[in-house]
């Protein structure tokens, strides 16, 4: 990654992408269908909903159903998905110093734990699971 310059939603998609795919088998083989999209900031609209005042306060978001709610035979449904927030997740690196693609990986992995409908516990644990 080129430190001369802030980071790129390539950037964040590779290192996303590469935890993803450093997860446990149980966990990796219900999220190959998973959209994985980079926007600078999360809209109005979604913070409204998630009532959240300020854009840089939203770093990760995963929208979906969680595995234990899914009906089997639920169909139309969009597809489950995480957006990261790059510019929320930029200005959380400079103010926590943590290195970026340790940062990105507990992002992903909070956002995964939600696929899942994971508490905090298990989430540290799956964080912990996925190195």
């Amino acid at each position: 990654m080129n430190h001369r310059h802030p980071p790129s939603a390539d950037d964040i998609a590779v290192l996303a992408r590469a935890t993803l795919a450093a997860l446990p088998q149980a966990f990796a083989v219900h999220l190959a269908d998973i959209v994985l999209r980079i926007e600078e900031l999360a809209d109005a609209a979604t913070l409204a909903a998630l009532e959240i005042d300020h854009p840089l306060d939203l770093t990760g978001l995963y929208e979906g159903t969680p595995i234990g709610d899914k009906a089997s035979a639920e169909s139309g449904a969009m597809p489950d998905r995480i957006t990261l927030y790059r510019r929320a997740i930029l200005d959380e690196w400079v103010e926590e110093g943590e290195d970026f693609a340790t940062l990105i990986h507990h992002i992903v992995i909070h956002e995964v734990g939600h696929h899942f409908g994971l508490d905090d516990d298990a989430i540290q644990a799956l964080e912990d699971a996925a190195g």
